[in-house]
């Protein structure tokens, strides 16, 4: 008879040592994910990893715990960098080092775009031991602020790994890979894999272990996904009529451009709907408040570009909608990755229109499935059109309104209804959120 298994069931299994188990415990974290289950125990004999998972499966943490181990019995400044594509993640990843590493002194700083570089200078002068930021920003502080160097990094983590490896950021990652030591432990992690990865994989890792924990393109079992097959003229009205039908869940709108969020947004709380929106061209300080108003419960509806899409956790979101079908299947991956997190269940809802047909097969067929198709109704849409044209009229000229008003006063994005529903005064965000 064939040996049983070795099941593992705790961190403590893994090699983890007893005060980060007891700070993963006060987290609510009991039994290790499959990709922290396997990535762990090589981290900590000093492997550098490819990791690549679905999002939601607990990649942050497969990287984190091994980092906080190795700083516990060697305390340095900056001892590890982490690099992530946006702020938002970056800002979420230094909340978890912070978390776990809270009760043994250590102090974690964020460097992103759009915040404010003067307190950026003092956070970096304490000396920090972890280092969380956007490539554009990190290149910014190594090549101006005086006493920040990488020359006895250790740790190396480039989270999206795929993302960081587009154009826009290949000049800055270069730039960061030029100035860390050779000598350190380098860790990539995905929920997809790219011909990109594979080549730094070549040039920054030695010996890599690979973890897979996900084919190349692919969703969690978890997650139930369907389609409705709508004219165009309708993608609207269908929305209105899947947010009435799901109205108090937590849903995620993804539309391809920053004026279609805000547009969206504004026309669905003119029908009543709570709904906010956040997209690239919002300032740092607007982004963060919306995504504090949408985990916060206070808007379930949150409109959204890619720029939410990867990493980000909200630990309940029940529905993605697709209102613009993506055109490559890894951003479909890690739009509905943002519910059906940690085992949970979800639901994606993709509203696609004649024109959108192929880029949809292309998803259906990466993934090798297909999704189940919904019935529209020709009737409801009908019924609604009326309401929904009206909201969407008086919104456009909102928008035009306080454009021209941003306009005259030298404003960043003219999103002056959003101040409003923010609570913004003045350009600044107010301390109490006006409902």
């Amino acid at each position: 008879m064939a040996e049983d298994k070795l099941v593992i069931k705790t961190f403590t299994d893994l090699g983890v040592c007893d005060k980060l188990v007891e700070a993963c415990e006060n987290l609510g974290w009991k039994t290790p994910s499959k990709i922290q289950a396997e990535a762990i125990p090589h981290a900590l004999h000093g492997k550098d990893l490819i990791g690549l998972a679905q999002t939601g499966s607990g990649k942050t943490g497969a990287f984190v715990l091994p980092i906080l181990q190795a700083l516990l019995e060697s305390q340095q400044a900056f001892f590890a960098c982490v690099v992530s594509p946006t702020r938002e993640l970056a800002i979420q990843i230094a909340d978890q080092f912070k978390a776990l590493g809270s009760g043994f002194g250590i102090k974690c700083a964020v460097l992103v775009g759009e915040e404010d570089i003067m307190e950026q200078y003092i956070n970096l002068a304490r000396l920090p031991h972890i280092i969380v930021g956007t490539p554009g920003r990190l290149v910014d502080h190594l090549s101006n602020t005086k006493g920040f160097s990488f020359h006895a990094l250790k740790y190396l983590v480039l989270d999206e790994a795929d993302c960081l490896l587009e154009d826009k950021f290949q000049k800055s990652i270069d730039e960061i890979l030029d100035v860390v030591p050779r000598e350190r432990k380098t860790y990539l992690f995905s929920a997809t894999m790219t011909r990109k990865v594979q080549k730094l994989q070549r040039v920054c890792l030695r010996n890599p272990v690979k973890i897979e924990v996900a084919s190349k393109y692919s969703t969690v079992n978890t997650l139930n996904q369907h389609y409705y097959l709508v004219p165009s003229k309708y993608k609207d009205c269908q929305l209105v009529y899947i947010l009435g039908e799901k109205r108090g869940f937590s849903t995620m709108v993804f539309t391809r451009t920053c004026g279609a969020t805000r547009l969206i947004a504004l026309f669905l709380r003119n029908l009543g709907l709570r709904a906010i929106s956040i997209s690239g061209k919002m300032t740092q300080p607007r982004r963060l408040e919306a995504l504090n108003q949408f985990k916060e419960g206070k808007c379930n509806i949150l409109i959204c570009t890619n720029v939410a899409s990867r990493g980000l956790d909200f630990p309940c979101v029940d529905i993605v909608i697709n209102y613009d079908i993506p055109e490559s299947p890894k951003d479909y991956i890690h739009r509905v990755g943002r519910t059906a997190r940690a085992g949970r269940l979800g639901v994606a809802i993709s509203i696609v229109d004649s024109y959108e047909l192929e880029s949809f097969s292309k998803i259906e067929n990466c993934l090798g499935m297909k999704f189940t198709e919904l019935p529209f109704q020709l009737e409801e849409a009908l019924l609604l059109m009326e309401r929904v044209s009206e909201a969407k009229r008086i919104s456009r000229r909102r928008i035009q309104e306080s454009g021209s008003k941003e306009k005259k006063r030298g404003g960043d994005d003219g999103d002056e209804d959003t101040e409003k529903y923010l609570g913004v005064k003045n350009g600044k965000l107010s301390k109490r959120i006006k409902k």
